[in-house]
């Protein structure tokens, strides 16, 4: 009897795959910028604004991460896909929302909480639409230079640039529930719309602008280590100014023209 049992346990054992740490490290990555985003939405309620911005920014980073070192280290999986999604939708679609109702909107009443709730529902929106296209085997190749509409970290950013630059001139403008309102509308239209906005996944360097490239990088760094806040908006003015590059450049993919060399050309220019 003792030995039958010790092979079926031999055999249950050897049933049980083992994990590789490297396919944990981008899902490690992922619940960091989870914690981020909470973090954001604590701050917010002790209105410590500027840690509460810097937190989005911090899980931003650690999202951009967390999918590129997951197709490095050869560790994508569902599971990691259905939690970096989840993260997504509080990181980028709640804690921001609640952080502007905290900071602006609090006393405008049920209109501007609608408002709040209807960004969130656009944020799962364009996350749910993105799962599904992601899955679509008949996609043509130069659309993963593309996403539709504006991409969960960059809305995020986008929507709390009034309380970015209240950080640098003043919140007597900026705070008022009727630029915060109108911010979270368009930005939340932005990201359901069908705005190709471009995607820097497929972006390479030539080896012969690598030292440029880094020097490009270091300068960056100093910068947002300098002055953040100008820095940050500074990154998001010039996203901005990308999307009618990247509406262009999609027709021309569209069209059939030779699109390595279109792509190239207008990321060089911006």
């Amino acid at each position: 009897m003792s030995k039958a049992a010790d092979t079926i346990k031999t055999q249950r054992r050897s049933r049980l795959p083992r994990i590789s740490i490297n396919r944990m490290i981008p899902n490690i990555l992922t619940l960091l910028a989870l914690a981020s985003g909470l973090t954001a939405i604590r701050f917010a309620f002790q209105e410590r604004w500027e840690l509460a911005v810097f937190a989005i920014a911090v899980a931003a980073i650690f999202d951009a991460l967390d999918g590129r070192i997951a197709r490095l280290l050869k560790g994508e999986s569902k599971f990691g896909a259905e939690l970096d999604s989840l993260s997504d939708f509080v990181c980028f679609g709640v804690a921001p929302a609640i952080i502007l109702f905290l900071w602006s909107l609090q006393e405008a009443g049920r209109g501007a909480w609608v408002l709040v709730m209807l960004f969130s529902m656009c944020m799962g929106l364009r996350l749910a639409r993105f799962n599904v296209a992601s899955d679509d085997e008949d996609t043509p190749e130069w659309k993963a230079h593309f996403f539709t509409g504006v991409p969960a970290p960059a809305g995020a950013g986008l929507v709390l640039l009034p309380m970015i630059l209240s950080f640098q001139v003043g919140d007597h403008f900026f705070r008022s529930p009727w630029v915060v309102s109108g911010f979270l509308f368009c930005i939340g239209a932005m990201l359901v719309s069908a705005i190709p906005t471009y995607s820097f996944k497929k972006v390479t360097i030539p080896r012969q602008h690598f030292l440029v490239t880094m020097l490009v990088v270091a300068l960056i760094i100093a910068l947002f280590a300098s002055v953040p806040w100008l820095c940050l908006t500074a990154i998001i003015v010039i996203y901005l100014g990308g999307i009618p590059l990247s509406i262009r450049s999609q027709r021309r993919y569209e069209s059939g023209e030779e699109v390595d060399e279109v792509l190239d050309e207008e990321l060089d220019e911006t």
